[in-house]
């Protein structure tokens, strides 16, 4: 059994699930205890989730204990969505934004439950991620760009076209020191990798349109993906040929 079952079970059988969680989190330290996190996404009583996907940085502030309670309960979002929550996409949406790191990682992780679930669900919502602000950008990058939904073409193209898309708005994003764009950078710095090395015949020409840009951000995005061991396996040469082409 792994350390994730161990913590179902534990969890089934606490009596204070709050006082466990807060003391197992890791926290404050440099690595959370994500199979922690999983766990009490899928065994942590709805009520409980919802009630902690509202604890905001002044409530719950960054590594401490307490912002494990808010990684836990976006994450338990993605369940709660599968049995049949809509708000459970409102609650995401806004940890997307949220100025703590973590909670915007269980945002994006949260998603791709949901995807492994119901992928039409997914992408259905993303666009909506795709057209807000840039840590909402990020998020999108973040949710589609896992190998695990990139499997059949029309997701991975539904997943260059949204890439495409956001990488457009952060050429054309007019404050390029704000936090929100420095965490969409790095999204987009391994996201085009992973969705163009789903299909590479399919993601050539999108890679290529961008790897032709006068933007240096954008340039600077392209090269960081091209470094990428998931690209030079499929295609070297083709790697080769286009580094420091911009």
């Amino acid at each position: 059994m792994g350390k994730m079952e161990d913590y179902r079970q534990n969890l089934r059988s606490e009596k204070d699930i709050r006082r466990y969680l807060l003391e197992n989190s890791n926290l404050p330290g440099p690595r959370g205890n994500l199979e922690l996190a999983h766990a009490a996404a899928l065994e942590c009583p709805a009520q409980l989730l919802i009630e902690w996907s509202s604890l905001d940085i002044q409530v719950a502030p960054t590594n401490t204990n307490l912002e494990f309670l808010s990684f836990c309960g976006i994450l338990g979002q993605g369940r709660l969505y599968l049995e049949g929550d809509p708000q459970s996409l409102e609650r995401i949406l806004n940890a997307a934004s949220d100025p703590r790191w973590r909670t915007r990682e269980a945002a994006a992780t949260a998603l791709q439950i949901i995807g492994k679930e119901n992928l039409p669900a997914l992408i259905t919502f993303l666009p909506r991620l795709a057209d807000g602000n840039p840590c909402e950008q990020r998020c999108a990058v973040a949710a589609i760009c896992e190998p695990a939904l990139l499997h059949d073409p029309a997701t991975i193209r539904f997943a260059l076209e949204l890439l495409d898309k956001i990488t457009t708005a952060f050429a054309a994003y007019p404050n390029k020191k704000e936090e929100g764009f420095i965490v969409l950078k790095k999204g987009l710095a391994y996201g085009w990798s992973v969705a163009a090395s789903a299909d590479l015949q399919l993601g050539k020409p999108y890679l290529e349109k961008w790897l032709q840009s006068t933007d240096r951000d954008v340039c600077q995005v392209m090269q960081e993906n091209l470094k990428k061991n998931r690209l030079i396996r499929l295609d070297a040469a083709w790697v080769d040929r286009w580094k420091n082409t911009c």
